[in-house]
């Protein structure tokens, strides 16, 4: 079989969509050898968070097309497609190439621009809706990350739910290997972490809802790490903390390679992540793997991604976030070691050998 992948997000983003994306080319590629992996980037990368594999081949634009790369990916990479003999392509993040007469998936994470638009600028959620309606049209099959997200799809684009099927995402492998003492303690000096926190990870942004941990733990003692890329949003949390004399409890932490955050998830007591809304929510698989219990909320995607050993609250109750977050702080190490034990066994369904054999299931059941 050869696929071709929308491979933008692969070789341009750091985090969430590119760490999906580099994923699961990483576990097909492993797990399926024979196949061939051809990942269309439109523009030399400047990113090095993808290592080749020897099945997988990086193509980029040639002729005219090299100038003008956002318009080859949206149409004339078809004719590659054509050329390169491809039998399947699918788009990891949303969106689909005009013109492809060739099995197609799309990959869906999320429609947050239907929900909350307002965080959006305007332009943008019309792009971006534009986008979504015909990639789900095109598309020979539909993969949402959560059932929430499937629900969303057939909420706002009025596609039929048979059309779509779920697989989850997986983490990268090094949030399921163990540091020792001596590795935890290398990562814990270098970034100045205390010696017990609270630890977010995520974009600072307002729908990531950050700033509720701060205010949760402003009349305790406990430490926070903040692990993201600080937007507008971001600095509205600094300023909270320095009004607020919590400067010595609060770390922010930016730019950070997968194999540090992997140690600083394992120095971490408690893991939060308040979020008003998400297509899935990875960090909280991340941490259940880390062996970190988990907050998060109520509803939405959340409880398929933490399990029943997670605590959920309502994001915007500030006592409750408190509350949960000295529960587990004070509960005893028997209660605990169970609490991560359960987490643990829970996210082995996001296992690689799991995941893989979904999608395919699905590559194979569209090709003749």
């Amino acid at each position: 079989m050869r696929i071709g992948y929308d491979a933008k997000r692969i070789f341009h983003n750091a985090s969430g969509l590119g760490n999906y994306s580099r994923d699961l080319v990483r576990i097909l590629a492993t797990y399926y050898p024979k196949n061939h992996y051809h990942l269309y980037n439109p523009k030399k990368g400047k990113l090095n968070r993808w290592s080749g594999l020897p099945n997988t081949n990086e193509k980029r634009p040639k002729g005219i097309w090299r100038c003008l790369p956002s318009i080859w990916r949206q149409g004339p990479i078809s004719s590659q497609l054509k050329k390169d003999n491809i039998d399947l392509y699918h788009g990891l993040s949303g969106e689909l190439a005009n013109g492809l007469d060739i099995p197609s998936v799309v990959t869906v994470h999320d429609l947050i621009f239907y929900r909350y638009p307002a965080l959006y600028k305007t332009v943008d959620v019309a792009i971006q809706k534009r986008k979504l309606n015909d990639a789900v049209k095109t598309a020979s099959k539909i993969v949402a990350i959560s059932e929430q997200t499937k629900s969303d799809i057939v909420q706002f684009t009025g596609i039929s739910a048979e059309k779509i099927d779920v697989i989850y995402q997986g983490c990268h492998p090094v949030f399921k290997d163990r540091l020792n003492k001596k590795q935890l303690k290398v990562i814990a000096e270098k970034y100045q972490l205390p010696e017990n926190f609270v630890l977010y990870v995520g974009t600072l942004e307002e729908r990531k809802n950050a700033l509720s941990i701060a205010k949760a733990l402003k009349e305790t003692k406990h430490n926070v790490v903040f692990v993201g890329k600080v937007k507008a949003y971001g600095e509205k949390l600094k300023t909270y903390v320095n009004e607020n004399n919590m400067q010595d409890r609060v770390v922010f932490i930016n730019h950070i390679g997968i194999e540090d955050l992997a140690g600083i998830y394992q120095n971490a007591n408690v893991f939060c992540y308040p979020s008003f809304f998400e297509g899935f929510g990875i960090p909280i698989i991340e941490a259940l793997y880390s062996g970190i219990p988990v907050i998060t909320t109520k509803g939405g995607c959340f409880s398929e991604a933490g399990g029943p050993s997670s605590i959920y609250i309502d994001p915007v109750d500030i006592k409750a976030l408190r509350n949960a977050i000295e529960t587990l702080f004070n509960e005893s190490e028997t209660s605990r070691n169970k609490r991560i034990e359960d987490g643990l066994a829970f996210v082995q369904k996001f296992n690689d050998e799991v995941l893989v054999k979904q999608w395919n299931a699905i590559y194979t059941s569209l090709l003749p």
